[in-house]
């Protein structure tokens, strides 16, 4: 399908955007000479290894570092008894989103306060990781242990409501909705629950830490470099300027990295304290014990419709957790707000707080398992009225949003449906439960409705024109896999009409321009914005250089009489490349630069909001194989139809869209976080016994998309690394529900839940 422009009046010739093009970070990863942040050389470098709390609530009574002192190669051992105090995590406030960054309340080592299982007491430092990690096991810490809240089914029942959040709507009343389902003569009535999540990126959290006077610098993986760095200086009392934090390479984020937790403000403290370069990378369990992952939840979905499927009420409540010591309520019902047109809507959202560490950003936080039980619930409603599923959902599409009216800047779910179908063979589906077959194996096919909200953040971009002909765009944007630097120079290239080779992207440090975070799914769509206003305006002085030199061709002309293509600026009887214009002018560079602030950014998203709703859809068809006698479930085949905007690289769209789709099998059949009801501990803190899908558990994912460019964004874009996993639990969920007549409620559906 041919890629689109959706700004009017756009001069430009597509040459790269849309184009499957290798990512230009391919070459330095596949050699090895991409460094990651524990990779990076220092002389006199020392290591950091954390000591973890082994009780949920409490106070140290005594900690004894004797023996871990006397560890030849131990550098130091710091403790609340000695460490050198940080300042307080500043409090959260939608003014300063900066402030979500922090991951945690707690002033590590400043407190012999413990405030959940895990929680970081002690770091030992040393002259090998192996030291350093030994000593650590020789600590022991005493503790007076406190009565502890941490089962989330026992404290479901006391949970509260939500408080407001002004990004993130969580309550809507239209109509009655409880009168309706009352008397609607078709209702479903379901209680779905999903455990906790955690994060597991390839990258383990490492961070290297060097101080020099009061500057300091960070390698970090991180995936917003401007919130760290302002938290780093606020905790440590320096000026932002003195703390630069390097982060060209990052080894998967999923949102597990975008927010300072204990690992990188304890090797900072370390490397004060000790004076020395200090590295502190985390083990796989010591990321379970110190990073967030996702909440648990328990939700209830009520449908009711008249006979011919038409929906008159819908209810969608949840219930999820944060900590006593931080995290931010999920907006479980999101989705609802949007997907179907119902008279009658009840919506809401609860929340308990228990003594367990923090849940935090994790890819489509709320939409990803919120749309397990909506789409799960509609799917079963589809088994009540002996309807088609999809016919079910196109039936009650709406025209504007549901809640509130707003209209849809850009919806083709209807056209998703229609092509997924047709590609994925929906019509030879044997409606029966348990009725298709592929030797002894039964065979479901299940559809699912994905959605996610589209946003953009504050970027401040600069584009530099060399007189060689060379283009530098320059943001601190972040790298983790899906492509920055590859697709912003594809949008370069084609704003200035240059070759693509002759594009540098300069991202990943904080010396930079500040870029937009990696969160969200808003980092292309806002750094796009940027790149773009810059490149006008650079194109802008390159035309008034031009007009001031003699013989130009382009005196007289305007910029909106030109286009930019060949290496320089040109009309239908001739043009001038920049090279040219540059020299004649005595100049070896041309800058120009985009930038916004972040009061603005809220401002313009809750207003935005009150008028219209962004989303990218999509369509997910799963087909499973249900073992009749083990009840072994395996995914065979799987189609995503997407509506996302304009995709501006095929090849990387693709991936992102794939990697949700893969994290959203795992969600449905095999992830969960352990927690023992007694201590709040972590029962399974590997991924020996944290089961993410393999390669074997994963078949061939066809992704499509539409390609259709939304009118209201830069280029027609909406984002795309998060839709892929909203909706994929679901889909599993419903194949398994028509291969097997069963309907489970409780992620993930294992074995026991099936026999």
């Amino acid at each position: 399908m041919s890629t689109k422009y959706a700004e009017a009046g756009q001069a430009t010739r597509t040459t790269y955007v849309g184009q499957a093009i290798d990512r230009v970070d391919g070459p330095a990863k596949t050699t090895g000479q991409a460094r990651f942040a524990a990779e990076y050389p220092y002389p006199d470098l020392a290591h950091a290894a954390l000591v973890h709390a082994t009780i949920a609530r409490g106070r140290i009574t005594a900690i004894d570092t004797e023996q871990a002192l006397a560890v030849r190669g131990v550098i130091d051992v710091l403790t609340h008894v000695n460490a050198p105090a940080m300042k307080p995590a500043p409090k959260m406030s939608f003014l300063d989103l900066s402030s979500i960054a922090s991951g945690t309340s707690v002033n590590y080592l400043a407190t012999d306060e413990v405030h959940w299982n895990g929680q970081p007491i002690a770091v030992v430092v040393a002259e090998t990781p192996e030291t350093a990690r030994y000593a650590a096991s020789l600590v022991r810490p005493a503790y007076r242990v406190l009565p502890a809240t941490v089962d989330f089914a026992a404290e479901e029942p006391n949970a509260a409501p939500e408080k407001g959040n002004p990004l993130m709507a969580s309550r809507a009343d239209k109509g009655d909705a409880h009168a309706a389902l009352a008397a609607a003569p078709v209702s479903v009535d379901l209680t779905f629950s999903t455990p906790q999540h955690n994060h597991n990126a390839i990258e383990p959290h490492a961070t290297t830490a060097v101080w020099d006077g009061d500057r300091l610098t960070l390698h970090e993986g991180a995936q917003n470099i401007p919130w760290l760095r302002k938290h780093v200086a606020q905790r440590f009392g320096v000026p932002e300027t003195s703390v630069r934090v390097l982060s060209p390479f990052v080894g998967g984020g999923f949102g597990g990295k975008s927010r300072a937790w204990a690992g990188t403000l304890l090797a900072a403290l370390a490397a004060r304290a000790t004076g020395r370069a200090v590295r502190l990378a985390l083990t796989r369990a010591g990321v379970y014990h110190t990073v967030g992952g996702r909440t648990a939840s328990t939700q209830r979905v009520a449908l009711g419709a008249d006979a011919t499927g038409r929906l008159s009420a819908l209810i969608h409540t949840s219930v999820s957790r944060t900590a006593r010591i931080g995290g931010m309520p999920e907006p479980i019902t999101a989705a609802s707000h949007h997907l179907y047109a119902a008279p009658n809507i009840h919506l809401a959202q609860h929340n308990v707080q228990l003594d367990l560490l923090p849940n935090t950003f994790m890819r489509a936080p709320g939409e990803s398992i919120g749309t397990f039980a909506l789409e799960s619930a509609v799917d079963e409603l589809a088994w009540e009225l002996g309807m088609d599923p999809i016919e079910l959902r196109l039936r009650n599409e709406p025209d504007r949003n549901p809640v509130g009216g707003q209209r849809f800047t850009h919806r083709m779910l209807k056209e998703a449906y229609a092509l997924g179908a047709e590609r994925f063979g929906w019509r030879e589906r044997d409606p029966r439960p348990g009725a298709m077959r592929d030797g002894r194996w039964l065979v479901g096919m299940g559809v699912a409705t994905a959605f996610h909200p589209s946003m953009r953040m504050p970027a401040h971009v600069t584009v530099r024109l060399g007189a060689d002909g060379t283009l530098v765009v320059r943001s601190g944007m972040h790298e983790m896999g899906m492509g920055t630097a590859t697709v912003q120079a594809q949008i370069a290239a084609d704003e200035m009409g240059v070759p693509l080779a002759s594009v540098r992207v300069e991202y990943g440090d904080s010396d930079l321009p500040p870029g937009p975070g990696a969160i969200g799914s808003v980092q292309t769509a806002s750094a796009a914005a940027g790149v773009i206003d810059a490149c006008a305006k650079l194109k802008k002085s390159v035309l008034a250089l031009a007009r001031r030199a003699p013989g130009s061709p382009l005196h007289g002309r305007k910029l909106e009489e030109l286009e930019a293509r060949d290496g320089g600026l040109h009309h239908r009887g001739g043009g001038q490349g920049y090279t040219d214009i540059l020299n004649a002018a005595g100049r070896d560079h041309l800058e120009a630069e985009s930038k916004s602030n972040m009061l603005g950014f809220v401002a313009r998203t809750v207003l935005d909001r009150r008028r219209r709703v962004k989303a990218a859809t999509g369509a997910q068809f799963c087909e499973v194989r249900v073992d009749p006698d083990t009840m072994e479930v395996r995914v065979s085949r799987w189609l995503g139809v997407f509506d996302v905007g304009t995709v501006i690289n095929a090849r990387t769209a693709a991936s992102q869209l794939r990697g949700g789709i893969v994290m959203g099998i795992g969600m449905a059949l095999s992830e969960q976080t352990l927690i023992d009801g007694r201590d709040g501990r972590i029962m399974n803190p590997s991924l020996s016994e944290y089961h993410i899908p393999v390669h074997a558990d994963i078949p061939r994912i066809d992704v499509l998309y539409l390609n259709e460019p939304d009118p209201t964004t830069p280029l027609g874009l909406l984002g795309i690394g998060e839709v892929g996993i909203t909706g994929a639990a679901a889909a599993v969920a419903n194949a398994v529900r028509h291969a097997t007549g069963k309907r489970v409620l409780d992620l993930p559906i294992t074995l026991d839940k099936l026999l």
